[in-house]
């Protein structure tokens, strides 16, 4: 037996080993979800969960500080122009990521190992597939992307030579790292999934300067996207590394054979990752059309409002890795029928997000100056920049039980109230309110739309999460 084991294809442990030990090899991850005090539990899932999607983040922050440091507001604006076709990755790692890993989280709390087998491997080999043909699509239409991104003579060039890294290239290990983080995270191991993506991320901002700078090999905008490309490559490797040594003590299962189009599989990782999908694609779209309004007036502009978003997505990515880093907490308590601990982990998590994302939107908005300069020293950049700041972080504070509640819909499997709040916040309430702000306060009100959004989105959180509840315990 042991020389069958040793001879299986990578990354999956034999299904009898498994029945036979998993109480004694999965004791600590059932004590997490079951027994630990919610603090502790919510602390141990959520900080390596925060610090990946924070990590996310710098990944960016990262090519937009050095490419900043050109000081030409064109390779800072191929930066933002990009941004669109790298959120939409997200897509991808939300319907297979966020889908599997909710399937995988539900089926551990049921017991159900096989599913979780299937549910990991169904995941894996989509997100491949569907990686590559985002890059074939990437390339072989780059000139009308160009265009639909809002990229003008003086743009393009260097926006497309960034993308030919991050996309063209680089889909495929972007995507994949990012939906094995998921995955390893489901079954307890956030701190696995947290290492993976921030060794990707030091190994970027390693390179950054290296491929960006005079000093270095002077490639401005393209050398921050192959350094990205390098360091997702770095991430994708440590996962694979990881999953090969725990094949035995793991339930992320990559081996082809356990791929399948069982109903049941594919119906249950759809439910969750579709919505989540369209709810980035939605995102997609509004930063497309925020950045075709802030192009029309010019690079300096483009610049701003990308240090700004990227500014802006800090919090707002620790607020999010919050809310996801409980996901596996809520999708087990919620499988086994521990409402009580669900309810405990909601109220905790909320309080924490809301503290944080209220001190955060007070500190941007009294030093939205130096925050801005810290990126480029333009005072064009950094006028544009304080106005634009401050008028993203007043919908902070509202962030917190949009993205709670989405995180909760996810992992209960109830995928279609998380894209009814997806389309609200981008068809009906967000992307609506950029045409009319904008025409009303030309270029900065583009900066309110997320306020308007939000404040709505955050009160009927609140009314379906107070309902969803009442319900459980009537069932």
């Amino acid at each position: 037996m042991e020389l069958l084991l040793n001879e299986q294809p990578l990354l999956c442990r034999n299904l009898i080993e498994v029945e036979e030990n998993s109480l004694s090899e999965n004791t600590d991850k059932i004590i997490l979800f079951e027994q630990t005090p919610i603090p502790k539990a919510v602390a141990k899932l959520a900080i390596p969960t925060i610090l990946s999607s924070l990590v996310m983040v710098l990944y960016n922050l990262a090519d937009t500080y050095f490419v900043g440091m050109c000081n030409d507001p064109i390779q800072n604006a191929a930066v933002t122009l990009a941004a669109p076709v790298l959120l939409a990755f997200n897509a991808v790692n939300n319907l297979f990521g966020v889908g599997s890993s909710s399937m995988m989280s539900r089926a551990l709390g049921c017991k159900d190992y096989e599913t979780v087998y299937k549910s990991s491997a169904f995941g894996f080999y989509c997100a491949l597939l569907s990686g590559v043909v985002f890059a074939l699509l990437c390339g072989i239409f780059h000139e009308p992307l160009l265009y639909l991104l809002g990229a003008d003579a003086n743009t393009a060039a260097a926006t497309g030579e960034y993308l030919k890294w991050t996309a063209v290239f680089g889909a495929v290990p972007s995507i994949l790292n990012v939906v094995l983080a998921y995955m390893v995270r489901s079954e307890g191991s956030a701190l696995h999934a947290s290492i993976g993506t921030m060794s990707g991320c030091l190994l970027n901002i390693i390179l950054d300067p290296v491929f960006i700078l005079p000093w270095g090999l002077n490639l401005g905008a393209a050398g921050a996207g192959f350094a990205t490309f390098l360091s997702n490559c770095g991430a994708l490797l440590y996962f694979i590394v990881l999953l090969y040594k725990k094949r035995k003590d793991t339930y992320v299962c990559l081996r082809p054979d356990k791929f399948t189009l069982e109903r049941h599989i594919v119906m249950g990782v759809c439910s969750v990752g579709i919505p989540a999908s369209i709810q980035n694609l939605l995102n997609v779209t509004g930063m497309t059309i925020l950045n075709n309004f802030t192009s029309s007036f010019g690079a300096d502009a483009v610049a701003a409002m990308g240090i700004t978003q990227k500014i802006n997505q800090v919090p707002m990515q620790i607020a999010m890795g919050l809310s996801q880093g409980i996901m596996p907490l809520i999708s087990y308590n919620y499988s086994s029928g521990n409402h009580k601990r669900m309810r405990g982990t909601l109220s905790f998590t909320v309080k924490i997000s809301q503290g944080f994302l209220c001190a955060v939107a007070v500190l941007y908005f009294v030093f939205a100056g130096p925050l801005t300069r810290m990126f480029m020293d333009n005072e064009v950049i950094v006028g544009y920049g304080i106005r634009f700041l401050r008028g993203f972080c007043l919908g902070m504070p509202f962030l917190c039980m949009d993205f709670v509640a989405v995180g909760v819909f996810q992992a209960v499997g109830m995928g279609r109230y998380a894209l009814v709040f997806a389309i609200m916040r981008k068809v009906v309430l967000e992307i609506p309110a950029l045409y009319i702000l904008n025409y009303i306060f030309p270029l900065y009100g583009l900066a309110y739309a997320q306020l308007t959004a939000e404040v709505v989105l955050a009160i009927a959180a609140v009314v379906v999460l107070v309902r969803f509840f009442k319900k459980l315990e009537k069932s």
